[in-house]
């Protein structure tokens, strides 16, 4: 076989289905068989849009992602969806062309050291110099995305490499000698943290996203009742536990809810469940739940210890160890009156939007859930729309929350709606996106509506760039310095590439609207007109700890 026919063949043996990208000079001999190929391909209107489709389709079902580029340019404008799956750890191959053999480092046309640019931001990459090893390549590139903590790997493609006829070897298994993920808990730290289970008056689960990378949703779910502990999720780990849950204390951390911050500050033991403490969780460090010993579980030992120092660290895949301290817990601890104080701080602290006649980000979001019933998949650009997005929908299932947490990517959500409707086709799929964020990918409403894709995007249109525009208002009085933005007609713009534009200006046009999308079998544009200066509530200051929240309504 040539090194692409290799390339086909490795896709089809590890069960790819759909893959996502932009042909050039340097990828031909690959995009030649790719012609011929059973597997779907998705040409995006820009290789931002492939990684981030790949992305969304590997956030959606679990599966690698695969993205496609050719050298130099299309190389370099993959790098942003790459590092953004390296932040939030999830599983994607990225094949880019590269000059042949003979000329790299000669500074030919469209070349560019990828491997070198793109090191920092994968798991691993692979520079392929002889088309022999191209089928161990793949097949350790899959089983690297996929393992331990999941992530980003990158293999370069020289044409030579790719035109090459070679003997076919298809290695039946990967043994890498150097990577062994370690999948199950110490049994001596899962008693030491049983123990301390038992002993706690006031325990908090804090879960992130390593819990939905794991499958363990349902394990978290009979642990938390087991101990009858309250539940606060990260950014990432929405959707890992029922958002309907009487245990569920919402999101935490800078634009949290109110009582999952101050219940992490009151409680006496942090369980920290594949989540990495990052900035936007812990506030000011010093001051993070200063009465709390932790117990900390994660497959990616690194991670433990980062940020925060814990008391007892668990390496293992969360599901495993959640499955372990099942296992060992022969009692459980009284939690009835830190129950009691729970439900109190959600009373103290509610969400809470003015409900006047002005259309509301909060109450658009809200129609939303009610119309899908928690039963869609939620994307997201990133900024103010990304908070309502995770403060008013409650999602019930994991992978229906699909957003840039890490990276903080604008132009995220858009193509990772499309990937995410391509793997589930079954499911309605939302892009909740900005009038700044949308505009930075959507191009991708040509790929939509050429291969039929009929996701939604709920554009919370406020003329700003309203993260920022925020914390000019709080913070720079009001100087608005260059997030004031100039938008096209995004009605128009959709019919103009075929799709289908709403707009929407008064409250009671928000629900019609919304069912008329759901109802469209194309791509729809719904373009809702808020506020200016609505901001996001709660929100803890950068530095400030954790219950120093400025509260209010927008």
């Amino acid at each position: 076989m040539t090194g692409a026919e290799i390339f086909i063949e490795c896709l089809k043996r590890e069960g790819v289905e759909a893959m996502f990208g932009y042909p050039g000079g340097q990828i031909l001999p690959t995009f030649d068989k790719i012609f011929d190929s059973p597997i779907r391909f998705i040409l995006t209107r820009h290789e931002q849009g492939a990684a981030h489709a790949a992305e969304g389709y590997a956030r959606a079902t679990g599966k690698v992602g695969v993205c496609v580029a050719t050298s130099g340019p299309g190389a370099t404008n993959l790098v942003t969806g790459i590092a953004d799956a390296y932040m939030d750890s999830i599983p994607l191959v990225a094949f880019t062309g590269q000059v042949p053999t003979t000329l790299i480092g000669n500074d030919a046309f469209q070349e560019a050291d990828v491997t070198g640019i793109t090191r920092p931001v994968t798991k691993h990459n692979y520079l392929v110099k002889d088309t022999r090893d191209l089928a161990r390549i793949i097949r350790e590139a899959f089983y690297i995305a996929s393992s331990g903590r999941q992530g980003p790997v990158l293999i370069d493609l020289p044409a030579d490499v790719q035109r090459k006829d070679v003997e076919f070897v298809w290695p039946e298994s990967v043994d890498i000698r150097s990577y062994k993920p370690t999948l199950y808990g110490h049994p001596g730290q899962i008693k030491k943290a049983a123990r301390l289970i038992q002993k706690s008056k006031r325990p908090v689960i804090y879960a992130g996203g390593g819990v939905i990378s794991s499958g363990a949703s349902m394990e978290l779910r009979r642990f938390a009742e087991k101990i009858e502990a309250p539940v606060t999720l990260t950014l990432m780990g929405l959707g890992a536990f029922p958002g309907n849950h009487g245990l569920f204390l919402g999101m935490l951390g800078m634009h949290g809810t109110g009582y999952a911050n101050h219940a992490i500050m009151e409680s006496d033991l942090i369980i920290a469940v594949g989540a990495r403490f990052d900035d936007r969780v812990t506030g000011k460090l010093d001051a993070f739940a200063p009465h709390a010993k932790i117990i900390h579980i994660d497959i990616d030992p690194s991670s433990i210890s980062k940020n925060v120092k814990v008391d007892i660290p668990i390496v293992g895949d969360v599901k495993n160890v959640l499955g372990q301290l099942l296992e060992e817990l022969d009692k459980t601890p009284d939690t009835t009156d830190w129950l009691k104080e729970v439900q109190s701080l959600k009373k103290k602290f509610p969400l809470k939007y003015q409900t006047k006649n002005k259309l509301s980000p909060q109450y658009i979001i809200q129609q939303i859930d009610e119309a899908t019933a928690g039963d869609a998949i939620i994307t997201t650009e990133v900024g103010q729309n990304q908070m309502w997005a995770s403060q008013w929908y409650k999602y019930l299932h994991p992978r229906s929350f699909i957003s840039s947490g890490g990276l903080g990517t604008m132009g995220f959500g858009f193509p990772a709606a499309m990937g995410a409707k391509v793997g589930c086709p079954e499911k309605v799929v939302f892009d909740i996106a900005g009038d700044g964020s949308i505009q930075m990918n959507i191009q991708e409403l040509a790929t939509c509506v050429c291969n039929k894709i009929p996701v939604k995007v709920a554009i919370l249109n406020n003329g700003f760039l309203g993260m920022v525009r925020q914390w000019q208002e709080l913070f720079y009085k009001r100087r608005y310095s260059h997030t004031c933005l100039y938008n096209p007609d995004f009605v128009k713009l959709a019919e103009s590439y075929g799709g289908v534009g709403i707009r929407v200006t008064k409250k009671e046009e928000v629900r019609p609207a919304i069912d008329k999308a759901i109802a469209t079998d194309n791509v729809v544009f719904i373009d809702f007109h808020i506020e200016p200066e609505e901001n996001v509530f709660p929100m803890v200051p950068a530095g400030e700890a954790l219950n120093r929240m400025i509260e209010g309504l927008a």
